[in-house]
């Protein structure tokens, strides 16, 4: 757990100079347009903080509304997004177009698919979006996933539950 928080604290420093202050697409949905994100902190400015209580107690409650992957947040710029997820099932393939993205997998284990190419049938949802020609890796606690922008990924198999931090940037030109 020391090591979790020293990464987690050593990303969130280290991220808004990755970023090159360049802005992170918002998202949004068919009934309305996502508000723009803050502004990361400021060089120089205090840390965020956020207390392991407060994170686990955010995504129990998050688990608890659904039984698809559930989201605790710890922080969320116009620079980067940090997340705690969890996956009871598997997903869809997807990319982020300019978002390099991470995941550390805190508990549970399951299959990554990265790279390749998305295919997905016409008119089937994006749930069922699959990878051709990706790599596949069996990933267990403590394993990292580096996924560069723009790079398919999914998790073709989750062994009962998977949670991992999440951790998407702006990627520098």
């Amino acid at each position: 757990m020391k090591a979790f928080i020293a990464l987690t604290a050593t990303l969130l420093m280290a991220l808004p100079a990755a970023a090159q202050n360049r802005t992170q697409p918002g998202t949004a949905t068919a009934r309305q347009p996502a508000a723009p994100a803050p502004p990361a902190p400021a060089p120089g400015s205090a840390g965020i903080f956020r207390s392991n209580a407060d994170l686990q107690a955010a995504l129990r409650k998050a688990i608890a509304g659904t039984a698809d992957m559930a989201t605790s947040a710890v922080a969320n710029t116009d620079q980067y997004r940090v997340n705690i997820v969890h996956r009871p099932k598997p997903n869809g393939a997807i990319a982020h177009p300019g978002n390099t993205e991470l995941h550390y997998i805190i508990e549970g284990s399951g299959t990554v698919v990265t790279g390749g190419r998305i295919v997905r049938a016409p008119g089937a949802p994006a749930a069922s979006a699959t990878i051709e020609g990706g790599e596949s890796h069996p990933v267990t606690k403590g394993d990292i996933i580096i996924v560069p922008a723009g790079s398919p990924h999914m998790y073709s198999a989750v062994n009962g539950e998977i949670t991992y931090l999440e951790v998407r940037f702006v990627a520098p030109n």
